[in-house]
């Protein structure tokens, strides 16, 4: 295996400079867009903006090189320290005896860094000086990323690549302190705030690179290719790496839609993904408020498990069945656009992701779920990912009792209400932070009926 060359700050240097006209050319930066809806207000650090440069190795397994962070204090009182959370070291820990984990951080300026902590997922830089309130602050720092050997969203399958939760970003504290949660596999720990990426990949020419936000490749010496990137108020960033076979398509609605497949993917299932993909992007577009990132990448595999959200980007497994696609078209507002804290109250994306999918395919939803079918008392549709991660048997209830919930709510409001409410709520949350009780409040205040009996039944608390 070939090795990575050393990075250096004039590398990182010239790609930023590609990246930054890039950045012009597509319109300028996403910060001056974020909203200040609900608790984001209070959250900290926001408005991050992260620049990134990587080399990847021959078979897009290993990259490597810089990435610099600034952002802003949004609270009232100085910000001291940073926290940067390392999820590819999820799965793997602090790795084993002559092992590392997959994502090292080294080199840090702009603060101190202490240990890693939290099974080397949380990473503490202590800044030079307290940051007051409105003012900015930069670190950054040297990246390596090892892609694990399992199939999974930060993975592989056979010669492809999948790097979602690689690059390090900002955890968030907010009027519950830091948020430094532990990973879980059985859905998601991720809570950040909206922000923009400019990130520039060197590989080789042959790999295909689907990434979060709007794309260009650009050749960049014998057999190597740089795809640079720039996603404006987003959460996260992913990428993808492969001999994928492509197809591009734009939605009736002006989306790009990208398409990535494994050569021994189903035809079938490429199609129906496509199919479904390019419909569902325009309708819930239509239904809470237009897709604003220009460009969407579809990523299919045959035996990825399932289906994994990231903004602008989602990995599928697929057959000849299709896939999750249309659930996880629904997260780019379900997550993606309107933020929650997924650790905290993951119902608040996968219940109203799902509710869209069903939606979407017309499934039947009366009488759907009844309180009978609740394992016991301290089940509840609101429990965070504490709870389901230690009762793994009972996780399928977010996307079961969740998506009933809600539609059963559509029968209580009347369906017009129902979608006037959703797309309301989207708009005041627009690349904000959502929680149960800027939800409950909403619907209550389009109803003159009391909702406390109907929350209370669907164990929404």
């Amino acid at each position: 295996m070939p090795s990575i060359p050393a990075w250096t700050s004039s590398t990182f240097t010239r790609l930023l400079v590609v990246l930054l006209a890039l950045l012009v050319t597509l319109g300028g930066t996403g910060a001056d867009a974020l909203t200040k809806a609900g608790d984001a207000a209070a959250a900290t650090p926001d408005r991050p903006r992260y620049d990134v440069a990587l080399h990847g190795n021959a078979d897009g397994s290993r990259w490597a090189g810089r990435e610099r962070v600034s952002f802003r204090n949004a609270s009232d009182r100085p910000l001291r320290e940073v926290y940067l959370r390392l999820w590819g070291n999820g799965v793997d820990k602090c790795g084993t005896a002559g092992t590392p984990p997959p994502v090292r951080v080294s080199h840090v300026r702009g603060g101190a860094a202490g240990p890693l902590t939290v099974n080397c997922t949380a990473l503490r830089i202590a800044l030079p000086q307290p940051l007051g309130h409105g003012e900015r602050a930069t670190v950054s720092f040297n990246v390596s990323v090892t892609v694990p050997g399992r199939n999974d969203r930060f993975g592989r399958e056979g010669a492809f690549r999948f790097l979602g939760n690689a690059l390090p970003v900002l955890a968030v504290h907010d009027r519950k302190g830091w948020h430094l949660d532990p990973y879980v596999s059985t859905g998601e720990s991720f809570y950040t705030l909206a922000g923009d990426f400019r990130v520039a990949l060197d590989h080789p020419t042959r790999l295909k690179v689907p990434a979060t936000g709007r794309t260009r490749t650009l050749p960049a010496g014998p057999g190597r290719s740089i795809t640079l990137s720039v996603a404006r108020s987003v959460r996260d960033f992913a990428w993808a790496a492969g001999p994928f076979r492509t197809a591009v398509e734009t939605s009736p609605g002006g989306v790009r839609v990208r398409s990535y497949w494994a050569p021994t993917t189903s035809p079938t299932g490429v199609r129906l993904t496509r199919q479904d993909g390019l419909l569902a992007v325009d309708r819930f577009g239509a239904e809470f408020g237009r897709y604003p990132y220009g460009e969407i990448d579809l990523v299919m595999t045959s035996e990825f498990g399932g289906g994994m959200e990231y903004p602008g980007l989602v990995l599928l497994g697929t057959t000849d069945e299709g896939s999750a696609v249309v659930h996880e078209v629904a997260h780019q507002w379900w997550y993606g656009i309107v933020g929650n804290d997924q650790y905290g109250a993951p119902w608040l994306d996968e219940s109203f992701a799902q509710y869209a999918n069903a939606r979407f395919y017309g499934w039947e939803t009366r009488d759907c779920w009844s309180d009978e079918e609740w394992p016991d008392d301290r089940a509840a549709l609101t429990n965070s990912m504490a709870y389901w991660a230690g009762h793994r048997g009972e996780y399928h209830l977010i996307y079961t009792a969740g998506s009933c919930a809600l539609a059963d709510l559509e029968r209580t409001l009347g369906s017009r209400t129902m979608a006037r409410l959703l797309k309301a709520y989207a708009h005041d949350h627009w690349y904000g932070v959502s929680t149960t009780a800027d939800f409950k409040k909403a619907a209550q205040s389009v109803t003159e009926k009391d909702l406390g009996p109907f929350w209370k039944q669907h164990r929404i608390r």
